[in-house]
Parts: structure tokens; C-alpha cells; sequence
């Protein structure tokens, strides 16, 4: 610690003590340097008949550190849990509840765990590029098995942290090996894209995406962005289930995205967090990537596997990057272990065998497929229920199948951010500033009571 000192000189004891505890008051010092003022770190001196009197304070070294905002999404969740209202909602964060709102872990989760006890599996160091077997099953989920691009060798993948660790080793990768490359993001996004740019220092602007009028996709607005980009540009598309809006592009017009990122030679970069999640379909979900790939495109794909197996804390997911050939795919690989050792060296053991039990084994594979139908199932319930209570409720006339337009565990309500701060406040519904809530979080018995909170909110709330 740093140390301050304080001169003070006392004509008589008296003006010594009211000095003393004015300046503990005005200085609103912490414990340890209040002690010093009771008189133990005094260095006291006599002349002319005054005392001169040197306090030490400590001052921390890390004084100039400020306090860091509360994350956006994260937050919502600890607000909520400081809400004592029985009627209260969390639809902030995005992981799935039952019917009953309470955490789901999957049965398929349960027998591929069990069936790693009975192995007795170790846990020593995985390489740094992660399970070889997870690695392997996770890039035949988003390509498909039988996908040229595999067979060629042409892909080079590695374990990550969940979607936001793979995420963050591409933009280290884009940093180091593209320098001055912009990446271009949606407008709006998920809140951690920004951040995971900014972190990497890596350059970003944003595409229209969302249109507040019809509370569906600004097309137009999208492929005028994404022609203006420089050459070269790499295009941040989410592969399924956008977030946060739930509006996807029709196949019509994945098509002319691809066509136009193809004609201005950018780079496409998906980050896929809900394959098979979405619309219940794994092949489906991953369209947009294999349309990519079919045209012979150089791609990145971030993954995750919190959503769709529920293994929210187990942080598994993958970086996959294809490339023009099998050579190109080793040496970036490479560049890939070497951003990720310095980071963490290599990655968790557990969630990657879950992982390549639940795809690797052919009965447990069957079964994670109905039971990811199940949890997509009653995510489309409930967002039909939600629609139902609306049109029933609001006498107005106002069209809310913008809400059965969308896809996925997400919503974007169209409300604003005061609104969205109005309708926490008043209904103890709680969700994300821009307006999103989470479907996986509503139960049909909430929805009614959740289409009041929105009728209200958006006619008398500004």
C-alpha cells in the first residue's frame, strides 16, 4: 500500500481532538486508517510550545480501479432474486425450466454420466485441443457425418468454453492473423458479442437486423450493411434462433446472404448456441451453416452446448474453423491450440464426455433428439399460449403474431427499455433492458398473467 502522510499541528489538546474526528468524518477513511487516528500511528513532536502531530494513511494501490457496471442479462437475475413477490417472473436469462419453473437436467445427461462412473474414467489433463472424440462427434452435429468438408479433412476444430471461450479464441485469431479486419454484428445482438470484440481488440460495426415497425427483419437494411463493408469483412450471422429477437432469415434469403458475402469475398461467422434447440430439428437448425459450406466458403462456426443438452455450467463447446483445404485446416488448427494455452491452457474433461456419449452412442442419441423435441415443444406452447392471451386480452385490434413469427426460447417484445424498467417495476416481470424475454422461462399457468403485465406496459407506460 501507499502511504499518505498528515501533518497537523495543535495549538492545545483540545483543538487536537475536534481536528481528529473532523478529519475521520470528512475523510470517510476505512477501518485500518480510522485505527491510525485513535493515536497508535501518531509520531508526535514538540516546538514552541505546539505539537505537531504526523498521521499515516494507507491509500490501496488499486484506488484508480472503478466499479464495473452489473452485466445486463447476469444482473436481471439477481435482481430477481432480491424480489419477494409471489408473483414475480425471471424471463432474463436464457435456460430452460419445466412446466413448474425449476432447472431440467436431462435424463440423456444422467445415463451418459452414469455410464462414465461405471467406466471409472480419469481426470487427467486433456490436450489443448481438447477431447478428441468430443471433437470428432461435435463438427459431424453441425456439418453432418457425411459432409465433404470432413471427409477432406478441411476443418479444424477444438474444444472451448462454451460458446463465449470459442467465440473469444476466433477473435484472437482474427486479431493476430487478420489485423484491421472489422467484424460486423447485428443490430441488436447478444449482449456479450460486443464485449468479446472489444476484449480482442478487434474492430466491429454493426448490420441492420431488427425493424421496431414491423418487429421483424429489416432485410433490406441487412444487405445494404453488408454490401457497404469493406472487402474482406467478417459477417457475425447466428445460425439459428437469433438472439435477441427469435427472426431468422427465410431460406430464400440465407441464400442471398450467401450470395452477396460470396460476391464481396467476406468471411462468414456463425455462432450456432441452439442446434436442435430451436425448431426441435438438429439438420434444420444447421442449414444455414451447411449452405455456407455446400458453396465452398471459408467459415467459422462457434458452438455450445448449454442450450440444447443443458450443460449451462459444464462451459463445453467448439470452434470450428473450414478452410479451402486440409493443409490450411492443420496450420490453423495449430494457431488455434496457441491462442488457447496462454488462456487456459486446455479445456474441462466432464462436459466433453457427456458430449460424445450423448452423440457418439447410438441410443442415447435417439433419445437426446425427443427429449430436445420436448423441451422445443413446450417453448412453442408456451409462445402460442402468450400469443392467445394477447389477442384475446387486447381490445385494440393490434397484430401480435410477430410472436409466433419468431423461433426459439427468445421473444422481443417490442417494448422499450422504459417500459421493459416499467414492467419489472410494476408487474415484478423481469427481463432484459431491450425488451427480450425468455419463453424457457414462462409455464402456460403465467402466460395470462404475463399478457396483462405487456398489455399494460405498452399502452400506459412510455
Amino acid at each position: 500500500m501507499a502511504s499518505t502522510m498528515f501533518s497537523l499541528a495543535f495549538a492545545t489538546p483540545s483543538a487536537s481532538f475536534s481536528l481528529q474526528h473532523n478529519l475521520k468524518s470528512k475523510l470517510k477513511l476505512g477501518t485500518s486508517s480510522q485505527r491510525a487516528f485513535s493515536g497508535k500511528d501518531f509520531v508526535k513532536a514538540k516546538s514552541n510550545g505546539r505539537t505537531a502531530m504526523t498521521v499515516a494513511v494507507n491509500v490501496s494501490q488499486f484506488e484508480g480501479i472503478t466499479m464495473a457496471p452489473p452485466d445486463p442479462i447476469l444482473g436481471v437475475s439477481e435482481a430477481f432474486k432480491a424480489d419477494t413477490n409471489e408473483l414475480k417472473l425471471n424471463l432474463g436469462v436464457g435456460a430452460y425450466r419445466t412446466e413448474d419453473l425449476q432447472p431440467y437436467v436431462l435424463n440423456v445427461v444422467k445415463k451418459a454420466e452414469n455410464l462414465m462412473l461405471e467406466r471409472g474414467e480419469n481426470k487427467e489433463y486433456l490436450p489443448i485441443e481438447g477431447l478428441s472424440a468430443f471433437n470428432k462427434v461435435t463438427s459431424e452435429l453441425l456439418f453432418g457425418a457425411d459432409n465433404p468438408v470432413l471427409q477432406q479433412q478441411r476443418v479444424a476444430t477444438i474444444q472451448g468454453l462454451s460458446g463465449t471461450g470459442s467465440l473469444r479464441i476466433a477473435a484472437a485469431l482474427i486479431e493476430r492473423y487478420f489485423p484491421g479486419s472489422k467484424v460486423l454484428i447485428s443490430s441488436p445482438t447478444w449482449g456479450n458479442h460486443k464485449n468479446i470484440f472489444n476484449d480482442a481488440r478487434v474492430p466491429w460495426s454493426e448490420y441492420q437486423y431488427y425493424d421496431p415497425r414491423t418487429v421483424g427483419l429489416d432485410f433490406a437494411g441487412m444487405i445494404d450493411d453488408i454490401k457497404a463493408a469493406p472487402e474482406g469483412s467478417f459477417i457475425l450471422l447466428h445460425g439459428c434462433a437469433h438472439n435477441p429477437t427469435g427472426i431468422d432469415p427465410t431460406p430464400e434469403q440465407w441464400e442471398k446472404i450467401a450470395d452477396l458475402i460470396q460476391e464481396k469475398n467476406h468471411i462468414p461467422f456463425f455462432d450456432v448456441a441452439y442446434q436442435g434447440f430451436a425448431s426441435g430439428s438438429l439438420d434444420q437448425d444447421a442449414s444455414s451453416v451447411r449452405l455456407f459450406a455446400a458453396r465452398g466458403m471459408e467459415l467459422l462456426v462457434a458452438q455450445s452446448y448449454s442450450k440444447n443438452l443443458g450443460l449451462y455450467g459444464e462451459r463445453i463447446g467448439a470452434i470450428n474453423v473450414l478452410c479451402s483445404s486440409a493443409d490450411a485446416a492443420t496450420r490453423v488448427k495449430s494457431q488455434l491450440k496457441r491462442l488457447a494455452r496462454p488462456m487456459y491452457s486446455n479445456p474441462p474433461i466432464h462436459g466433453a464426455r457427456i458430449v460424445a456419449n450423448v452423440i457418439g452412442i447410438p441410443e442415447l442419441f435417439s433419445e437426446w433428439k425427443k427429449e430436445m423435441e420436448m423441451m422445443a415443444g413446450r417453448i412453442k406452447s408456451v409462445r402460442q399460449k402468450l400469443y392467445d392471451s394477447l389477442s384475446v386480452k387486447d381490445k385494440s385490434g393490434k397484430d401480435w403474431s410477430f410472436i409466433l413469427k419468431q423461433i426459439g426460447m427468445f421473444s422481443f417484445t417490442g417494448l422499450s427499455k422504459a417500459q421493459s424498467e416499467s414492467i419489472t417495476n410494476k408487474w415484478h416481470v423481469y427481463m432484459t433492458k431491450d425488451g427480450r424475454i425468455s419463453l424457457a422461462g414462462l409455464s402456460s399457468a403465467k402466460c395470462e398473467y404475463l399478457a396483462d403485465a405487456i398489455i399494460d406496459t405498452y399502452y400506459n407506460a412510455s
